[in-house]
């Protein structure tokens, strides 16, 4: 599918890793461990630990993916404090 098949999907063009790296930047480890509750953003997080789960977890992704997609969908979902 093209990028004009698809105007209104917030996922299309984006990679796993940019879309952990926006959410990390956006809420940090500790909001986005409180909101995906799961070891690998728990535990000693990091980008590289957690692809590597979410890649090979599918419900784990998912959640991943939903997440995003309410975070650039709706105006004012939660922000971290800089």
């Amino acid at each position: 599918m093209s990028a004009e098949q698809q105007p209104n999907n917030p996922l299309h063009g984006k990679t796993l890793e940019a879309i952990l790296n926006e959410l990390v930047d956006r809420y940090g480890w500790e909001t986005l461990g409180s909101l995906i509750n799961i070891r690998c953003f728990n535990e000693n997080p990091s980008i590289k630990s957690s692809l590597k789960f979410l890649r090979t977890t599918p419900w784990a992704r998912q959640k991943v993916e939903d997440l995003y997609v309410r975070t650039v969908t709706t105006p004012k979902f939660f922000r971290r404090e800089s």
